[in-house]
């Protein structure tokens, strides 16, 4: 299966190391629509989705994840990567990729300096509790029709899943734990 990481900014090499300790998964940092339109699933890594979105646009790679996302190619946002999914962000009125039912809140747990790890119980991912890493941290303040809540944190929703999609307001990327790497691969079967 060839996984590719939107390799324009953020947590980019940090999802490839996982994907590469995954046997059967050929890790891709995709930087251009081509190498986006040959993928079996695209994870759009943390960062500032300001600065993503922007990008997205700029280079065409917006249409070519529109596309995958037409395809039902399984698609996970992880902390902006969830902000550009959203179809809505509460505090910026910026639409990126839009393809998510959940409206968002952007740094809803404040700045860099509140940042924090927690452990979550997430049984649709794993059976023991997982790690989870928040970075000046969206949530998902509400989601719509077909959208399933996979985690809350707090009372408020950090994970979340559409058909296809994947949307973690955290970083597994930053762990040890390769729970919800398993889980969104299996999305594609």
């Amino acid at each position: 299966m060839r996984v590719g990481v939107l390799g324009v900014q953020g947590s980019v090499k940090e999802h490839m190391d996982k994907l590469k300790l995954i046997k059967g998964i050929e890790a891709v940092e995709a930087k251009d629509k081509d190498t986006l339109l040959t993928l079996d699933a695209l994870i759009i890594p943390g960062g500032e989705s300001t600065a993503i979105g922007k990008i997205l646009v700029d280079f065409g790679l917006k249409d070519a994840i529109l596309k995958l996302n037409e395809r039902k190619v399984p698609i996970w946002g992880t902390c902006a990567g969830m902000i550009l999914m959203a179809k809505h962000i509460v505090n910026d009125e910026r639409r990126h990729l839009g393809i998510m039912d959940i409206t968002v809140r952007r740094n809803a747990y404040g700045s860099q300096i509140n940042s924090f790890k927690t452990r979550l119980i997430i049984p649709a991912i794993s059976e023991n509790e997982i790690e989870a890493v928040f970075i000046r941290a969206p949530y998902i303040e509400s989601v719509g029709d077909g959208v399933r809540i996979l985690a809350k944190y707090e009372g408020k929703i950090v994970a979340a899943q559409q058909d296809n999609l994947l949307a973690t307001a955290f970083h597994p990327e930053l762990t040890d734990d390769l729970s919800f790497y398993r889980y969104f691969l299996r999305l594609n079967s």
